[in-house]
């Protein structure tokens, strides 16, 4: 695999890679972590001692994700990726969480980046795809050189315009994926009295020009609790769960909720 190329998220030099880490010229070093990510998320870009997902979400969504209810999502990513992108540019999927959607991108000719603020879900990326490049970042200084990227992919992520436009290649492509009206409306349905629908009204993208737009709607079934357990442990909505809707879900034999999703792919063309 090729060696990564990093900025420094302190001076913004160039890394280059020695002594089992990175250093810029200013001789500021981050060391490689033993399963191969490398930390470049300084104390001064922290909002909290452990930003991101908590461990438990991490190992939720992890667990859930490996049951494949996203493989469609998984199925219509590539296939855009494959019939738009260059593939022997470099790719970056701009908070990657553990890793799940970053190195199903990975072909023979490109080289993948995954950054994520949350350290958990990047050592458990790293450790399981060593195929691809991870680091621990903020999407708000991405710890990349301009216009490198030729695909950069979202997937419920902030989507930070200044710095996804600044890494991209001109001709290059953002990828983003957010929710769309009714995505778990079932499950918020157990949650709330009144449950309300996604709002989609807002378009943060507008230095990008959009070439292509879709919803993906389908249905979930569920045959037991525990990986309905799981999807609620990965999203907010585990921080409004009670104890007497835990107990609830746990007697489900079944149910079923919508996963729906908006695509919307954008193009730099200055």
């Amino acid at each position: 695999m090729s060696s990564p190329h990093y900025l420094c998220p302190i001076c913004r030099l160039a890394l280059s890679s020695r002594d089992a880490g990175f250093r810029c010229n200013n001789n500021h070093h981050f060391d490689r972590a033993k399963e191969g990510y490398v930390n470049l998320l300084p104390v001064q870009h922290k909002h909290s001692k452990d930003p991101g997902d908590n461990k438990a979400m991490v190992l939720a969504r992890r667990a859930f994700l490996e049951q494949g209810y996203y493989q469609p999502l998984i199925d219509k990513l590539t296939s855009l990726y494959q019939a738009h992108g260059d593939t022997h540019l470099p790719v970056l999927d701009a908070g990657c969480g553990e890793g799940y959607y970053t190195h199903q991108h990975k072909t023979d000719n490109n080289s993948v980046y995954g950054v994520d603020i949350a350290k958990n879900a990047v050592k458990i990326a790293a450790k399981r795809h060593k195929n691809c490049h991870f680091s621990v970042g903020t999407l708000s200084h991405l710890p990349f050189e301009d216009v490198f990227f030729g695909w950069i992919f979202s997937i419920y992520a902030p989507i930070l315009e200044p710095e996804f436009t600044r890494v991209l290649k001109s001709g290059a492509y953002l990828l983003t994926v957010t929710p769309a009206e009714d995505h778990l409306f079932e499950l918020k349905s157990l949650i709330y009295r009144q449950p309300q629908q996604h709002d989609t009204g807002k378009t943060p993208i507008k230095a990008l020009t959009l070439i292509h737009e879709e919803k993906l709607n389908y249905q979930m079934d569920f045959t037991g609790p525990e990986d309905v357990i799981n999807l609620l442990a990965m999203t907010p909505f585990a921080f409004k769960t009670s104890e007497e809707l835990l107990e609830k879900i746990k007697a489900m034999t079944s149910f079923s909720c919508q996963a729906d999703f908006h695509i919307r792919l954008y193009q730099k063309t200055g």
